[in-house]
């Protein structure tokens, strides 16, 4: 399940549908996989968007955080690294 909450702003529902269709990709990935919790929330940095991925796998908790200047760019790039860190745990894990 996916569980998006965006800090002192209103997400609408196009980002929110987004971020369902770019993250629930890799929610398929793994199977005992827990809640992964969406965090959203502008910095007063250039790149001002920020996105924070939160995930328990068996033993281990994952956190990746993108910032860029859209969220549909860090959302993208935060799912890409979680897939990635996913597959490495995985791989880990099953080469004992």
């Amino acid at each position: 399940m996916i569980n998006v909450k965006s800090l002192k702003f209103d997400a609408d529902e196009k980002l929110l549908d987004f971020i369902d269709k770019k993250v629930g990709k890799v929610e398929k990935f793994f199977d005992n996989m827990g809640d992964i919790d969406v965090t959203l929330s502008l910095l007063p940095e250039a790149e001002n968007k920020c996105v924070k991925l939160q995930t328990h796998m068996p033993g281990e908790e994952i956190v990746i955080e993108r910032n860029a200047r859209t969220f549909e760019e860090a959302v993208t790039d935060a799912a890409d690294a979680l897939k990635e860190k996913i597959v490495r745990v995985k791989e880990k894990k099953f080469s004992k």
